[in-house]
């Protein structure tokens, strides 16, 4: 009964959001307030029913309620609650109503939150993202219903939920990355509503800010979220491997990142409007290309979804309807900026577009070598290939070191002009002093010294040196957007600290080891103390025993465990790790090699847990943006939202 009652929630959540899609859009053809105003009371049902809907599919995985097919595949009844919780979202169909439910969440906010917009724009921006909803919804239906049954004959104990999802990286990582994905659907309901009002000015970016901001972060903490879960779960030690499917959120968040910095010019400046909205459309498109990458089974991938490749079909439909839809219409009415300011090419707005033209060009090449073997596929009539790891070093890091360089000198640009040549006279003696001092560490703490990595590393320190310059010259109080800045800013300077040291500094020894048996590695000496039998909730465990001491000092004992799913019959290696700010040490044990001996992974990674830092940093400056007194919903009376004077 309850499997019933959540798809005729679904149904009901379809129907309203068919009504959203279009009594909004109509009340704005005919002027009609009532039917203009109708989108707040339908986003509240969708949401509503969407809840519904969820809480009906957690009860049946909470029961074992394995006459539902998509339970019965991905649950079991030794399985802990707290992964039958998250097995919601840990196949496909469980995961895309996770998305739609995070879609009429966002679809909701904007109805409750939109005091600073004018009726008919809301109208309008609801009923994009209406449509959007019923798209995902008639997919979700009959594409991928969550609830179907398995009768009269079904499972007595499930089949067990994917071991190497039995993490608690699953609850928090799918979550993250969705409301980030799904939340640039919020500023491309924006710009498709502003191309169809003839109104691209200026103040549509003030309105649009707050909730790019909002959605970049959300995608940082996901991505963030998912090198973390990679690195201690898969145990090769590793925090990013350009797989395909880390490449489908990576490119949306390059593009993200140009859209919050190219709103910022076009609030402030007036400049790049058309750009602005090209970039929207742009970051939401490819959050949907990650979607159809994902779940479509063109991809081969430990985070894809294998799935009937009929799904992936009707994805690609909707994502060629939805981007190419969206890009014809800015080819007619892209143009339709009245205002372009000048500006200097010693400016803020020049910093902007670089940072701009940098991201977008790094995209494009993910982008390129992400679909390149499938383009190749197709042509050679199977011939496969791969683009790996050397290509996306090879193109990525080099951009990325030009990005660093403006970054260095970003916080004292002005909008309007810059006196460059004031700000290198001023600190003629402070930047050869900051490359020094990390030619010197590098030199000193390093055994190899690599003229790359320091490079890297003395962008990243002069990215805080000048940070830190910057705010301590500043008299006025600051503001939220200001800490913001810094805040992410800092974090990229010590994500590239973590990436640069750990790439090229890390240490790490595959060995065979027998009880007692001694390994030395950057000063820490790791004894194989043996191994045992462990019995977890759902899985048989050999745990091993390293001791690891330094200069006599016994520092930890490291536990790393293969595990035994007996129902889903896999096996699953978990990583041991004793963290610190500066290193961690990282064992994993791997398979017998005798009757006492085992296969051992031995890492020593400096500075890695700077990498998450970093980007849980950059997240938090993103979301203190949002408490910037500009962006509180203050409604101006005979104020039109979309005039150049509004934001002046």
């Amino acid at each position: 009964m309850i499997p019933e009652l959540g798809h005729f929630a679904l149904l009901l959540a379809l129907a309203l959001s068919l009504g959203l899609a279009t009594f909004p859009a109509f009340g704005v053809r005919f002027q009609n307030p009532m039917f203009m105003r109708s989108g707040s009371s339908l986003a509240l049902g969708v949401f509503s029913f969407m809840l519904v809907s969820f809480f009906c599919l957690l009860y049946a995985f909470v029961n074992d309620d394995f006459t539902v097919t998509y339970v019965a595949n991905n649950s079991n009844t030794a399985l802990p609650l707290p992964y039958k919780i998250s097995a919601i979202w840990g196949a496909h169909e469980g995961s895309f109503l996770l998305w739609t439910l995070i879609m009429s969440g966002w679809t909701l906010a904007v109805a409750l939150f939109n005091r600073s917009l004018t009726t008919d724009i809301t109208a309008r921006v609801l009923a994009v993202l209406g449509g959007l909803n019923v798209g995902f919804l008639t997919f979700l239906l009959f594409a991928s219903n969550p609830f179907e049954r398995s009768l009269p004959f079904h499972p007595q104990d499930g089949a067990d939920l994917n071991p190497l999802l039995q993490d608690f990286g699953l609850i928090v990582h799918p979550p993250m990355l969705y409301m980030g994905y799904v939340g640039f659907a919020v500023p491309f309901a924006l710009a498709i509503a502003t191309l169809t009002a003839g109104s691209l000015d200026s103040a549509w970016a003030r309105w649009s800010r707050p909730w790019t901001n909002a959605a970049w972060a959300f995608l940082t903490i996901g991505i963030t979220l998912g090198s973390w879960w990679a690195y201690y779960e898969l145990g090769w030690g590793g925090w990013w491997f350009w797989d395909a499917v880390e490449n489908a959120s990576f490119m949306p968040w390059l593009v993200g990142t140009a859209l919050v910095h190219s709103l910022a010019a076009s609030e402030k400046r007036g400049v790049f409007k058309s750009w602005t909205v090209l970039l929207a459309i742009a970051a939401f498109s490819l959050s949907l290309l990650g979607a159809f990458l994902v779940r479509s089974g063109v991809l081969t991938s430990v985070h894809a979804f294998a799935v009937d490749p009929l799904r992936g079909v009707f994805i690609l439909v909707f994502l060629v309807l939805v981007v190419g839809g969206s890009l014809v219409l800015y080819a007619f009415r892209g143009g339709i900026s009245k205002n372009h300011a000048n500006f200097s090419w010693q400016s803020r707005e020049a910093f902007v577009l670089s940072n701009n033209l940098i991201l977008v060009v790094s995209a494009a090449a993910i982008l390129i070598g992400t679909l390149y073997p499938l383009f190749y596929e197709v042509v050679t009539a199977g011939e496969k290939i791969s683009v790996g790891p050397p290509y996306f070093n090879a193109v990525f890091v080099p951009l990325m070191a030009v990005l660093f360089l403006f970054m260095i000198f970003s916080p004292f640009s002005r909008w309007g002009n810059t006196d460059l040549g004031l700000v290198l006279s001023e600190n003629k003696w402070s930047i050869p002093a900051v490359i020094l001092v990390v030619t010197s560490a590098s030199f000193f703490f390093g055994e190899d010294v690599f003229l790359y990595g320091i490079l890297l590393k003395s962008l990243a320190a002069l990215i805080l040196f000048f940070l830190v310059k910057n705010l301590l010259k500043r008299t006025l109080v600051l503001s939220a957007s200001y800490v913001g800045m810094f805040l992410a800013h800092g974090g990229i300077a010590v994500a590239i600290l973590g990436v640069v040291i750990t790439s090229y500094y890390s240490e790490g020894r595959d060995v065979r080891m027998e009880p007692g048996d001694k390994v030395d590695l950057s000063g820490y000496q790791f004894e194989f103390l043996g191994v045992e039998k462990v019995r977890g909730p759902n899985y048989i465990s050999d745990q091993g025993e390293i001791s690891v001491t330094r200069n006599g000092h016994k520092i930890a004992i490291l536990r790393p465990e293969k595990r035994f799913y007996p129902v889903a019959q896999d096996i699953m290696t978990e990583a041991a790790m004793h963290v610190s700010p500066l290193r961690d040490l990282y064992v994993a044990l791997g398979e017998p090699v005798g009757a006492k001996a085992w296969a051992v992974r031995v890492n020593v990674k400096p500075f890695v847990r700077w990498i998450w830092f970093g980007g849980l940093l950059i997240a938090l400056g993103s979301f203190l943006t949002l408490f910037d007194r500009r962006y509180r919903a203050i409604k101006e009376k005979k104020a039109r939202i979309f005039s150049l004077e509004a934001t002046t």
